[in-house]
């Protein structure tokens, strides 16, 4: 079972930092090296703190052969001699147990920060959007320490978390300890939701064909299934009995596993979907605008000529993760009509191939829209 455990581990491994890998190269060519963001370069000590969480999951199989202070009675714990190598490997279990949980709770919160950061560059330009993920950091710093804290000062002192005799109690057991299991489980998930609720009600609200938007609510749903992976991973950590400390390995692997193909699946599905469009996998209906490149408004006959070209290369801050959207009338242009009469005003960036001939690098177009019923559009 343990080598059956080790190649799943490892190969789980191998998977997810060949997602972070492809992850920085699609940004290197969406936003270039000069441009990176704070979660480009915590990505990477994400793969790092998960090679090392599946190097202690790999520890407690092979080493400590599933062993810890837990699962024990009275008289076993009583006639355990100190000098023997079953005591041994249930101290050196617990201890790797203590360590696990760490890097555990550290790795899925560094993709939370990670997420949350995207959102801040997806929502940019949104006024009321940007308080919600000014309280998800905050919110994920907090939960953080709640639960690093829970894990090392759960039980005092530190040395009772590899105590064998008298018997330390749950709390002082890492491998099945209650406090660790549910504090951590219930502020993981409420954690996951609110970040989930940041961009959902944009999609739902956005003018986007239906099949962008699954696609799209498929991308940012993504941590349903991470919420999923750690409420299994607590049932059976609770219902293990004897195996709780080699299923918090297993499942803590599994899960992580699981967040970091979500984390990067955002910067990862421009690069996909361009490729697949590329290779003639991913069909766009120009003529009756339910491409993506096909967002548009009525024009006059003599805008429709000049603007024909520019209309191709629009981005919908919600089609492409990436496109800087920085406008004063988003909610106007991504939500139902609100009967409001007013003109927007919207500014938008165009992508570096538009401009490649401008000596400006980035051509900036504003552009005035007029509501009313025939829906006629004037230019500046």
């Amino acid at each position: 079972m343990a080598d059956n455990f080790t190649i799943e581990a490892f190969t789980l491994l191998g998977i997810a930092i060949v997602a972070i890998i492809i992850r920085v190269v699609a940004r290197w060519f969406t936003a270039g090296p000069r441009n990176f963001q704070l979660d480009d370069y915590l990505m990477p000590l994400a793969g790092v703190v998960y090679g090392l969480e599946t190097g202690a999951a790999y520890c407690v199989g092979a080493w400590w052969h599933g062993l810890a202070n837990n699962s024990m009675t009275d008289e076993q714990r009583a006639s355990l001699s100190p000098d023997s190598q079953e005591y041994h490997l249930r101290v050196g279990g617990s201890k790797t147990q203590v360590i696990g949980w760490s890097l555990y709770t550290t790795l899925l919160w560094l993709l939370k920060a990670c997420m949350a950061i995207f959102y801040s560059r997806l929502t940019a330009g949104l006024i009321n959007m940007r308080l919600r993920v000014q309280i998800a950091y905050a919110f994920i710093a907090v939960t953080y320490l709640a639960v690093i804290l829970s894990i090392l000062l759960g039980c005092q002192p530190m040395s009772k978390n590899w105590q064998i005799y008298p018997d330390p109690g749950n709390y002082c057991q890492p491998a099945v300890s209650h406090i660790d299991v549910y504090v951590t489980v219930v502020l993981n998930v409420a954690t996951d939701l609110y970040l989930i609720t940041i961009p959902t009600p944009m999609l739902f609200k956005a003018r986007l064909p239906w099949r962008e938007k699954l696609e799209l609510l498929v991308l940012f749903s993504g941590g349903i299934f991470v919420m999923a992976a750690g409420i299994l991973r607590c049932v059976l950590i609770v219902t293990a009995g004897a195996d709780g400390a080699q299923q918090a390995g297993s499942w803590a692997c599994r899960e992580t596993f699981v967040a970091v193909i979500i984390g990067n699946a955002p910067m990862i599905y421009p690069l996909c979907r361009r490729v697949a469009r590329r290779a003639g996998w991913y069909m766009t209906n120009l003529t009756t605008g339910k491409g993506l490149h096909s967002q548009s408004y009525p024009l006059s006959e003599n805008d429709h000529s000049t603007m024909h070209s520019k209309r191709r290369r629009f981005r919908h801050p919600l089609s492409i993760p990436d496109t800087q959207w920085h406008t004063i009338s988003d909610e106007q242009m991504m939500l139902p009509d609100n009967g409001k009469q007013q003109p927007p005003t919207c500014t938008a960036d165009w992508d570096r191939s538009s401009s490649r001939s401008q000596d400006a690098g980035i051509k900036v177009v504003h552009e005035t829209i007029v509501q009313s019923s025939a829906y006629n559009k004037e230019r500046p």
